[in-house]
């Protein structure tokens, strides 16, 4: 079965994949149904602050991204929307375009921790309310 629905995870949600147990079970229970992206930078993001917190949990970072559930998607796919992108976010936290780009290409939700996107014309989700969205899938 093809999924119908897409969803942007922001970094914070892919690190919650790994360090926390509510985010994984998710993405593995609708990985049939729904198709999860995440810009590149959000993956080096991860990746880069993954065995500082390993480390501090004392936890081994070769598994995090054992489970590539996530697709990756590349600048190149999303350049088009930078401009629409960084205005829509420009005033909360610029560095975080990728993600409202990636939105922007796929038309689909962001799920984040995080309130800058909030306002951004985008859906965004968070952990204690994604299964409303998914649910309908």
């Amino acid at each position: 079965m093809t999924p119908q629905r897409r969803l942007v995870l922001d970094a914070n949600i892919l690190l919650r994949s790994v360090f926390g147990t509510n985010v994984l079970p998710v993405l593995k229970h609708y990985e049939e149904h729904v198709a999860f992206y995440s810009p590149a930078i959000c993956f080096e993001d991860a990746e880069h602050i993954l065995p500082k917190v390993a480390k501090r949990q004392n936890l081994d970072p070769s598994l995090a991204f054992a489970i590539r559930i996530v697709a990756c998607v590349e600048v190149i796919a999303y350049a088009e929307f930078e401009v629409s992108a960084r205005a829509r976010i420009s005033a909360r936290d610029p560095e975080d375009w990728p993600i409202v780009a990636t939105a922007l290409l796929l038309n689909a939700p962001i799920w984040t921790e995080d309130r800058d996107f909030f306002g951004s014309g985008i859906a965004t989700w968070t952990t204690d309310r994604i299964e409303i969205y998914l649910r309908n899938s």
